[in-house]
């Protein structure tokens, strides 16, 4: 399959430069000349190992370098009854010494061969990167095995990353833009494993064992339920070796609890959270549509048309453009294994908090009961298409898309079906989609002091509401 990548460089020099700054150096000369390199169509091959792993690789010569990006089903969705912040705490330390070689040991050897190797948790997953000189592949390879079968979690390694995420977490309870976000989490998804924040809470995080974090290494990282892409400098059969030299000795099956399909709750209900900053917060939303629902791109479309972060969208129009009320307002469709979610954002001053959110309510409701003009369906359709293909300007960005296709289980010949399934959407599905997606009531937190703006019980059902809620004294964690 042949897919038209415009250049693959690398925008993680940043971090790199604050952790390794000689890898930052020398990565950025190979950046520089690999920003150079000419468009060119580029095939995506499905590579099998002789030990059965799978993953999908994109080879691009022009310039030395390796990339690979790997997922495994689990994150924090997957976090022990009472120990939310299990996946993020041990995601931060597997690259904190592994094998023989201690937490300084292992990231001298990072930085001497200029390797780049990082660890995230989110709710679905565990996800993972190595970027490599091609020169410096095999123990770069080697290095990533080791953080993932044999990390060492050495107390002192622990102690000092479970203080790291407590003084962020900290932070977060002084933070709208977290508050808000975790207590609409928290809200619609009470009782879920998707109401659990990722980073856990003051009272989980220290209640996580070395034990906790073994236990769900052995737990998750595993073979059957690992995505893999590879972008680079590297011919198939060598990927292949690398496949299994690196993921072969993982277990060959996970011990995953299973989560339960959940809807967002609490439409219709509006939660004030009180905080003495400028401005206040307002996120919203409510349920979403399926990765792998029909209406999925009729869905997407529409989003884009209300706020989907183009200039364009009708909340940038009436509530910025117009009145001034806002610097940025967007919302974005999310999909995970057991939800989707419609979700959006904004700040204002505080005197303008109610009239923003009344604004909110009234484009999404018009929206969802006229539908959009056949020239807001033209102009989404023109910017999705565009914007995707310039979006895959980085081997970052391009490992990472082929990891998420695997995923979402959306075939190799993905890219050359997607536009012709965005142009397929008339203008009656996404008038259809508009009230299907946007009919229901939303659940809105907003985060500050906003004047005028009370606290809102559901229309009908959804969860009891919550009266405006002080910010606990002394960073307790009821809010998450």
């Amino acid at each position: 399959m042949s897919v038209l990548i415009s250049t693959l460089s690398f925008p993680f020099l940043g971090a790199c430069w604050r952790r390794r700054p000689a890898a930052a150096i020398v990565l950025a000369f190979m950046a520089i000349g690999l920003l150079t390199a000419p468009a060119r169509a580029t095939t995506i091959e499905r590579v099998v190992s002789p030990g059965g792993i799978e993953a999908w690789l994109v080879r691009e010569t022009s310039v030395p370098l390796v990339t690979v990006e790997f997922a495994f089903t689990g994150g924090s969705a997957q976090d022990p009854a009472g120990k939310a912040g299990t996946a993020n705490l041990m995601a931060s330390l597997l690259d904190e010494g592994a094998g023989d070689f201690d937490a300084n040991a292992f990231q001298d050897r990072l930085d001497r061969k200029a390797v780049q190797l990082s660890f995230r948790a989110g709710r679905d997953y565990i996800r993972g990167t190595l970027r490599t000189l091609v020169e410096n592949r095999d123990e770069a390879f080697d290095d990533l095995r080791l953080a993932l079968t044999q990390p060492r979690f050495d107390t002192a390694d622990v102690e000092l990353n479970r203080a790291q995420i407590l003084s962020g977490l900290r932070r977060e309870l002084k933070s709208p833009t977290d508050l808000a976000a975790l207590r609409w989490w928290e809200t619609a998804f009470a009782g879920q494993p998707y109401g659990r924040p990722v980073g856990g809470t003051l009272e989980s995080v220290p209640k996580i064992t070395i034990d906790d974090l073994r236990a769900y290494q052995h737990r998750v990282l595993a073979r059957d339920h690992l995505t893999i892409a590879i972008v680079g400098d590297i011919d198939a059969d060598t990927a292949k070796a690398m496949l299994d030299r690196v993921f072969g000795a993982l277990p060959a099956k996970a011990q995953l609890t299973p989560v339960a399909w959940a809807m967002p709750q609490g439409g219709g209900q509006r939660i004030n959270v009180d905080l003495d900053v400028p401005q206040t917060v307002i996120d919203f939303g409510g349920p979403g549509i399926a990765r792998n629902d029909p209406d999925f791109f009729a869905a997407y479309i529409v989003n884009d048309i209300l706020g989907g972060g183009s200039f364009t969208s009708r909340l940038y129009h009436e509530v910025r453009q117009k009145r001034g009320l806002v610097y940025s307002i967007y919302d974005s469709l999310l999909w995970y294994n057991s939800t989707a979610v419609f979700i959006g954002s904004t700040a204002t001053r505080a005197d303008r908090a109610d009239e923003t959110v009344g604004l909110i309510e009234q484009e999404i409701h018009r929206l969802a009961t006229d539908g959009p003009t056949a020239d807001e369906l033209a102009q989404a359709k023109a910017y999705l298409n565009s914007a995707f293909v310039l979006n895959l300007d980085t081997s970052a960005k391009v490992a990472s898309l082929l990891v998420q296709l695997q995923l979402d289980h959306l075939g190799i010949d993905y890219m050359q079906k997607r536009q012709r399934m965005i142009e397929g959407v008339t203008l009656a599905d996404a008038r259809r989609v508009a009230k299907r997606l946007l009919g229901g009531g939303l659940l809105f937190t907003v985060v500050g002091r906003p004047a005028g703006l009370a606290s809102a019980a559901p229309e009908s059902g959804g969860a009891k509401p919550a009266a405006a809620l002080p910010l606990p004294m002394g960073g307790a964690g009821e809010l998450r």
